[in-house]
Order: structure tokens, then C-alpha cells, then sequence
């Protein structure tokens, strides 16, 4: 195997692990997301993790997090919470960022 191609396979396995951890950081960010409107929302305990795996599931509806956006803003429009798109954006960049650091510290090398 020449030093090319030893090469291209490195930078495909690095990508392939790149893509699971940004994978499993915005599932991490929306639980963590789903938590947090759950307790705006007053719910608490085993509903409150209920609502977080809604919040996961509502990303795989479709691509990007828009999905996950919407759910959680018609949430609180429902329940009269009163959280601006602004405020919600910048709690999801927050909580990746969390969730990158959570998931980081947990991997192995």
C-alpha cells in the first residue's frame, strides 16, 4: 500500500469519526435542549425525560434542526411560555457546545 493511499484512508477514518461525534453531540444538544423546555414548561421527573426523547425524535423528521426548533417553539407557544426565537437559538448553540464538551470528555482515544 503506497503512502497515498495509507493517507486517504486515514482522512476517511478521521471524517467517518468526525460525522459520529457531531452525530451524537446534537443528539446529546437536543436532549439536553428537550430537558431545559421541560422544565420552562413545568414538567419534571419521567415526564421531563419523556419530552427530552420527543425533542430527539423530532430531529430525524427532517434534515437540519429546524425540526427541533419548531417543536420546542410550538411547545411553549402552547403551554403560554415565553421564550423569543432569539432566546431559544442561543440556548441550542449553548447546549452544543455542552454537549460537544460532555461527549469529548467521555471519549476514549
Amino acid at each position: 500500500m503506497s503512502t497515498f493511499d495509507e493517507r486517504q484512508k486515514g482522512f476517511e477514518k478521521k471524517y467517518e469519526k468526525d460525522q459520529e461525534l457531531q452525530f451524537k453531540a446534537q443528539a446529546r444538544r437536543n436532549r439536553l435542549l428537550g430537558l431545559w423546555a421541560a422544565e420552562l414548561m413545568g414538567m419534571k421527573g419521567d415526564a421531563a425525560d419523556a419530552y427530552a426523547k420527543e425533542v430527539v425524535k423530532a430531529d430525524f423528521e427532517k434534515p437540519g434542526e429546524d425540526d427541533v426548533f419548531d417543536k420546542v417553539m410550538s411547545d411553549f407557544k402552547a403551554k403560554g411560555v415565553g421564550q423569543s426565537e432569539h432566546q431559544v437559538r442561543r440556548k441550542m448553540d449553548e447546549l452544543l457546545g455542552v454537549a460537544k464538551q460532555q461527549i469529548m470528555t467521555e471519549v476514549k482515544p
